[in-house]
């Protein structure tokens, strides 16, 4: 076992960002997925030692990391929501001053060889004499994720690591992780289904504070079988008809339009395969971020 929450609350005055949450993790990645405002932002500051827990303790190996310190800090990864980055540093400079901040006691050639592996991970090697300042977003994420990884960490925290990466790079960055993830501890978190469907040991699931599952994806929608349907309707017939029901993707058929619909009982068409953000729709009753209506 490497990390086991226990009884984890965090409390904002009368809000309860989290709310007696409790598991373990060993080696693997898990996807930590919710809504906005669901807490795991919270959750993951908390793991990483940034924020201290109302109640409850975070334990790395059997020990609380708020006791271990800086031992813990020096197997820990975590790029952050929003990761500052110094916009007047060059990438690699950036990535040398982090490898300081991490007490990575290297030579200076072993300091240049890390930068270097780090922004060629990431597909930033040939820009990494650039000011930080002249990156797109996108590259800065991808620099966040650089340094995440700088330290050759048994625990990665990722909140969010595919805002602003193109399609490509979010691909790149789900083979890298998979590939490290053998023998570490990956918690990433995200609201995009997609970016963990396919790779993950298993789903965290949190709402408004509450861990309401940890399975395997398979798990999850082995759980909502025979509550999928593809039904297909005039334009916008199905939203008057019966304006409560959870329609997911909405793609164009011919002069009509084929909706797919997460319901307890048939409405009147096929039922489908449940997909991981067929589960999100009926558990968040919010449509993911990449569930695309295409018309």
């Amino acid at each position: 076992m490497i990390v086991s929450i226990k009884h984890l609350s965090k409390e904002y005055g009368k809000k309860k960002a989290l709310d007696d949450v409790s598991f373990s993790l060993e080696n693997g990645i898990y996807g930590l997925l919710g809504p906005n405002g669901a807490g795991k932002t919270t959750l993951l500051n908390i793991i990483a030692g940034i924020l201290k827990p109302t109640a409850g303790d975070v334990y790395y190996n059997g020990n609380s990391i708020f006791d271990l310190r800086e031992q813990f800090r020096k197997i820990l990864g975590f790029l952050p929501q929003s990761p500052v980055l110094y916009k007047s540093f060059r990438a690699e400079d950036f990535l040398k001053y982090m490898m300081v901040l991490k007490g990575m006691n290297l030579s200076k050639k072993e300091i240049q060889r890390k930068a270097d592996a780090a922004l060629s991970i990431v597909n930033l090697r040939d820009e990494g004499r650039m000011r930080i300042g002249e990156y797109s977003g996108g590259m800065r994420q991808r620099l966040g994720i650089a340094q995440a990884l700088l330290n050759n960490p048994k625990l990665i925290l990722l909140d969010e690591p595919t805002a602003g990466l193109d399609p490509q790079e979010r691909v790149r960055l789900r083979n890298i992780i998979t590939e490290i993830a053998a023998k570490r501890t990956v918690i990433w978190s995200t609201h995009i289904v997609s970016d963990i469907e396919s790779i993950s040991s298993e789903i965290l699931m949190l709402q408004n504070g509450k861990l309401i599952a940890k399975k395997t994806p398979e798990e999850l929608t082995k759980g909502i079988a025979g509550k999928v349907f593809e039904i297909v309707r005039p334009e916008s017939g199905i939203q008057k008809q019966e304006p409560d029901l959870l329609i997911g993707n909405i793609q164009r058929h011919g002069k009509d339009l084929m909706y797919r619909v997460v319901a307890d009982r048939n409405p009147g068409g096929k039922e489908v395969e449940p997909t991981l953000e067929d589960v999100y729709l009926y558990y968040f009753m919010e449509i993911p971020s990449d569930m695309e209506h295409n018309y």
